[in-house]
């Protein structure tokens, strides 16, 4: 069987109107799926943020594990997911399935900085987020979706508040992000200052990745 998993960064619980009839926003589809399936009422968590979400629901680990013990990484930290860690689209490779992620990745990959050495992880992840103009884009970018179990990526490497400011496609930037962002936070949402892509707005995100993940 088919399997589509869909991680929606700040759902609330009472969002859905199949949880809350009084909830002021109409999903009519997830009704139904609802309606159709199981609904579950009661979820735990260790960490209620982006980057250790993602790497438990891949490698049914818990993040603590890792070198990340509070907050999320930003758009240029190295790969979260050890290298030989068996990730659910690794493991779905092996039993004959194809792979595909669109979307927020937030969980790292090596960028390669402007004097030719690997870009470190951020010193401290309850700090500032990096701009990433230091970083040299027309390289190939290693530890990602790629290279843990998914055949095809597209989407952004963390959140819309974080530099860079761009599409990526499998393993490479979609155009240079090559634009110094203003610091008026009138493009971004909280928006950190960065480089982005000519093209790339806020508002054209969602659509971009809805559509790639339909047309897949």
């Amino acid at each position: 069987p088919n399997i589509v998993f869909i991680l929606a960064d700040d759902l609330g619980y009472g969002d859905l109107s199949c949880y809350n009839r009084e909830s002021r926003i109409a999903t009519p589809n997830l009704d139904k799926l609802a309606s159709q399936g199981v609904r579950f009422t009661d979820a735990h968590t260790p960490s209620a943020v982006c980057s250790p979400t993602r790497y438990g629901l891949l490698t049914g680990r818990y993040a603590w594990r890792t070198r990340l013990t509070q907050g999320v990484l930003d758009g240029f930290d190295p790969p979260l997911i050890e290298k030989d860690q068996v990730t659910v689209a690794s493991f779905l490779k092996q039993q004959g399935y194809s792979t595909a992620c669109f979307g927020k990745w937030h969980l790292g990959m090596q960028w390669t900085m402007k004097n030719g050495s690997a870009m470190p992880q951020r010193p401290s992840y309850s700090g500032g987020f990096r701009p990433g103009d230091d970083v040299d884009y027309s390289h190939r970018l290693s530890g990602g979706p790629r290279d843990v179990g998914f055949d095809e990526y597209f989407g952004i490497s963390a959140s819309l508040d974080m530099s860079p400011y761009c599409f990526i496609e499998n393993d490479r930037t979609v155009g240079m992000p090559d634009v110094a962002t203003p610091e008026d936070k009138t493009l971004f949402m909280n928006q950190v200052p960065g480089v982005r892509t000519k093209d790339f707005t806020l508002e054209g995100v969602m659509p971009a990745i809805t559509s790639r993940a339909v047309r897949y």
